[in-house]
């Protein structure tokens, strides 16, 4: 148990100065009396005066505070959902009960469903963790370059890589049932949103087409780098990025665009 001491400072008309043999009322059930509570040094009341002005006392309180109940309630959270991933990459999602992950997490069931109502409910705090990290990421690197062809580029080769690696940690059924979530698709729009406010930065300055509407353009790149779980390598990968940056060039002088060009 951790001892606190506070400090009372009361000032009030007729106070009973018979309450300096013990702790003073709260000035909420003593009409009149204004409280002021302000945290000190640790006193020791044995033997020492007290005086009406500046009243000390301490009281034993529990070691989990607010913010330590709120930190363990996390850690709870995160075990439960990293052991329920770890049961669906191993046995897959029909296999996996909420018995069986109370017992590999080792807690119990009436405290497994206080977090979550089922299985399906975890793993969508799963994948919103996941994609939460992933915009987190693609706005770092976005905010870390210094011009717009850079954030641009960026961007689009950190969502590709992160594409090609997860790819081997996802189930395609777990992800089709996932991503019929709200919040995951509230989620999903927000990357949506990030491409296309750089697509439009882009435009602006000449560096993109400005023939397809910048929301078009976020679409196309999120389809195209969609290819990106398939390829063997990141220097495939790289490639794919490539091309598709080649795609979004202002369309004078393309096949397909105002102007063309005939093939050697």
């Amino acid at each position: 148990m951790i001892t606190t001491a506070f400090t009372t400072r009361l000032r009030a008309s007729g106070f009973d100065s018979g309450a300096r043999d013990g702790p003073p009322m709260l000035a909420s059930s003593l009409g009149g009396i204004r409280e002021k509570l302000v945290y000190g040094d640790i006193v020791s009341l044995s033997n020492q005066p007290v005086s009406i002005e500046d009243v000390a006392y301490t009281w034993e309180v529990p070691k989990l505070w607010n913010k330590t109940i709120e930190a363990h309630r996390r850690e709870v959270r995160g075990a439960i959902v990293n052991t329920t991933v770890g049961l669906v990459a191993e046995h897959g999602l029909l296999s996996v009960s909420m018995s069986r992950i109370a017992e590999e997490t080792g807690i119990g069931r009436a405290t497994l469903y206080k977090y979550f109502a089922d299985v399906e409910t975890i793993l969508s705090a799963w994948l919103e963790r996941h994609i939460d990290a992933h915009l987190a990421h693609l706005a770092e690197v976005r905010d870390h370059a210094s011009n717009a062809r850079e954030r641009l580029a960026g961007v689009l080769e950190a969502y590709a890589v992160h594409a090609h690696e997860s790819h081997e940690h996802r189930d395609s059924e777990l992800v089709a049932v996932l991503h019929r979530d709200k919040q995951i698709a509230r989620r999903e729009h927000q990357l949506h949103d990030m491409l296309r406010d750089l697509l439009s930065e882009a435009a602006q300055t000449g560096i993109v087409r400005d023939d397809v509407s910048p929301a078009e353009l976020a679409g196309y790149c999120l389809h195209a780098l969609a290819a990106a779980s398939t390829l063997p390598s990141k220097a495939a990968v790289r490639r794919l990025v490539a091309v598709t940056l080649d795609g979004l060039q202002p369309s004078a002088g393309r096949l397909g665009g105002a102007q063309t060009v005939s093939p050697r």
